[in-house]
């Protein structure tokens, strides 16, 4: 027989406590892609088994469908989150103007409106769009459900200029000056810092906003350490790698990586969808402001230098879902910056996108070709991203 102290036995109590209320609790349920077909680095492929290439990408796993009801009053329920939208998004308008609409819509009866985080926001994203640079071809949200805009071409406005704003302003700066606020372009699938004021002007930016109402804990994480190198989260359900191993991998091995990973006796690991590592970005950090990656502490994260050497960045890491934009749509796949969202602008790197963006690297190619910048805020290119392989709470 094994006796305990009475200390090791209320401090394990008190563990076994807070394990039985923090599984209580599942407030936050993460919503599918809607991705259902399979990609190489280069094409659509037949689905592949588990012993084949490409294995464990976003389609071969299947979670909580989209599920909507149009209550015909202007607002659309969501059935996995809880959340209830406005429909249609009306104007354009600045950051103060959205909260004062929220404070004063009456839409479908209900008077408690407000502007959605950005962890709210990206819930509605589906990586069935697809976009060729400033052209839309299909947009990245249910449009059966929700009215989306496009740019007005007409004034001049690209077709992708039609972003949503969140509540969520960026710790930091971007451009080093802007005062940034976080928001989804679902024309072009990605997550953005945009600057609150014109920077020529100083006039307040105007964005679209969608309004939202109900289950006001979603987006907030119940992180608990398991203390063998996995953290579980009892708010999405999912249980994630405490400890990236320190390398940068392509897509395909990445894949690779995650379904071949044994960690904590579990052998389920799989590399994330891009809305499940959104989960655990943490809006409330930063490189700029806490020296820390864009996630909870909980989470060791390997410090990295940045394209020009200088340390203090840190990774982008991969996500198995495809992002289908460009002369070849299949050749790029999401990523999440935990670190700055850097860009190369006038021979001047800075943080042009916020950490916790979303953005998406080529799949492949030569490593030593790596980093580049590319488009036209010269964004870093990694390719060889970072990994925290994650799994489904079981037990």
């Amino acid at each position: 027989m094994i006796y305990y102290s009475k200390k090791l036995f209320t401090a394990l109590s008190l563990f076994l406590s807070v394990i039985s209320v923090a599984k209580a609790q599942s407030n936050y349920a993460i919503v599918d892609t809607g991705v259902k077909v399979f990609y190489s680095d280069k094409a659509i492929i037949a689905e592949p088994t588990k012993a084949q290439p490409y294995y464990g990408q976003d389609a071969t796993y299947t979670g909580n469908q989209p599920s909507y009801n149009d209550n015909n009053d202007g607002t659309i329920t969501d059935h996995v989150t809880g959340l209830v939208w406005e429909k249609d998004m009306g104007a354009k308008m600045t950051f103060d103007e959205a909260f004062k609409k929220a404070k004063e819509s009456n839409l479908g009866g209900y008077t408690d409106w407000r502007v959605p985080t950005i962890k709210e926001l990206y819930s509605l994203i589906l990586f069935t769009g697809k976009v060729k640079g400033a052209v839309a071809i299909d947009k990245f949200i249910d449009t059966e459900y929700f009215n989306q805009p496009l740019g007005n071409t007409n004034i001049g406005e690209r077709e992708i200029d039609a972003q949503t704003w969140s509540a969520t302003e960026y710790v930091g700066k971007t451009m080093r000056k802007d005062a940034t606020i976080f928001g989804v372009n679902f024309v072009d699938g990605r997550i953005k810092g945009y600057p609150k004021y014109k920077p020529r002007t100083g006039d307040e930016n105007t964005m679209y906003f969608r309004m939202v109402r109900g289950n006001t804990e979603y987006g907030k994480n119940n992180f608990i350490d398991n203390r063998d190198g996995t953290i579980s989260d009892y708010a999405t359900g999912l249980m994630w790698q405490k400890t990236d191993d320190g390398k940068g991998r392509d897509w395909e091995s990445s894949l690779e990586y995650a379904e071949n990973l044994e960690l904590a006796n579990y052998s389920d690991w799989r590399l994330p969808n891009t809305k499940a590592l959104q989960s655990i970005v943490d809006y409330s950090r930063s490189p700029q402001t806490t020296n820390s990656p864009a996630t909870n502490p909980i989470f060791n994260t390997t410090e990295i230098n940045d394209p020009e050497g200088k340390s203090g960045q840190y990774p982008y890491f991969w996500t198995s879902t495809t992002h289908l934009d460009g002369r070849n749509p299949s050749a790029s796949a999401v990523y999440i910056a935990f670190g700055e969202g850097q860009g190369k602008m006038r021979g001047t790197l800075m943080d042009v996108h916020g950490a916790g963006c979303q953005r998406s690297d080529p799949k492949s190619g030569s490593k030593d070709n790596y980093p580049q910048f590319f488009g036209p805020q010269g964004d870093v290119r990694y390719v060889y991203n970072f990994i925290r392989c994650v799994r489904d709470i079981t037990e």
